[in-house]
């Protein structure tokens, strides 16, 4: 039986399971393993995942269940995203309404990846709509282009990793970047609002890369880029972290291909905002979204959509 979950669309048999582990097909019915079973659930800075023009200064619920359909070898949060335990179940209902209650104008589907969980995910995005709240999903951009389609109207925001070139994916996410880069371009056409992360892993990427992946961003419409800092994780422990002297290289590289909003992470770097209109550097967009110099409208969504509801 063919689940469609993402771009493997595996064929999982009687009795088997997929790639991820985290369907299982009963019977002719493909069923998650994990199902509403959370892994983790915070509440976070919505510039954690990271977002830095999505509700800018609001904070987000954070859930997670478990799986991915990616074994990176670099992986940041492999405890649950490469290992699959059973949990007690959370009612959909109740993540909705808890999100609601913190004053979180937003839930994030994050730390695992969400595309393996989408049943569950979009059950919760669902009510969350309902609640006047907005969704968020922070995911490895590899759909299925049925599964796209499926999210599309349920998610108001992505963060998607676009992790390295076509080698570096076979080789160390043992992946495609291709069904990444589609997706990319179908959210843009969409309208969602998108935010692109890459992890810069000193020793691996270089100018090349990061002005070949600039190029791709820039050419599929993508406004905003987040280069991050590798730490060693995983199976790759024994490699050193990037440097900052590194990845501020990087940015200068990535700055000079035409997307408007480039922004270093887990870096003490500079996190500033500069207009692309009059060059103004500001801290963040205000609740308005206009530069508070020449009054451009910069990209993203503003606001806070909680404190409008009566």
């Amino acid at each position: 039986m063919i689940c469609d979950f993402c771009y493997r669309m595996c064929d999982i048999p009687e009795g088997g399971t997929g790639f991820c582990l985290s369907r299982f097909n009963d019977r002719g019915n493909l069923k998650d393993l994990c199902y509403a079973g959370l892994a983790s659930m915070a509440v976070d800075p919505v510039e954690k995942k990271p977002l830095n023009h999505f509700l800018p200064g609001t904070r987000t619920l954070s859930i997670a269940m478990q799986g991915c359909n990616f074994t990176c070898d670099f992986c940041q949060n492999h405890e649950i995203s490469q290992h699959h335990v059973m949990r007690d179940a959370v009612d959909p209902a109740v993540v909705a309404g808890y999100a609601e209650a913190c004053g979180c104008p937003s839930i994030s589907y994050t730390y695992s990846e969400p595309m393996v969980w989408q049943d569950y995910m979009l059950e919760v995005a669902s009510l969350a709509h309902a609640r006047g709240l907005l969704n968020i999903m922070v995911t490895n951009g590899s759909f299925s282009a049925a599964s796209l389609e499926r999210i599309l109207p349920c998610i108001d925001a992505y963060n998607i990793d676009l992790k390295g070139d076509e080698e570096f994916y076979r080789n160390i996410c043992h992946a495609s970047a291709g069904p990444v880069l589609s997706s990319i371009e179908r959210i843009v056409g969409y309208g969602s609002h998108l935010e692109v992360t890459t992890m810069v892993i000193e020793g691996i990427h270089n100018e090349e890369m990061i002005g070949a992946l600039a190029c791709m961003l820039e050419r599929r419409g993508v406004n905003v880029w987040h280069l991050s800092r590798f730490y060693p994780m995983y199976r790759m422990r024994d490699r050193k972290q990037t440097g900052e002297l590194f990845l501020k290289d990087m940015i200068a590289i990535a700055s000079s291909h035409g997307i408007p909003f480039i922004y270093p992470g887990n870096s003490s770097l500079p996190d500033m905002c500069r207009c692309p209109s009059c060059g103004m550097s500001i801290h963040r967009p205000g609740a308005d979204g206009l530069c508070p110099v020449c009054g451009r409208k910069l990209y993203g969504v503003y606001g806070d959509p909680f404190s409008k509801k009566t």
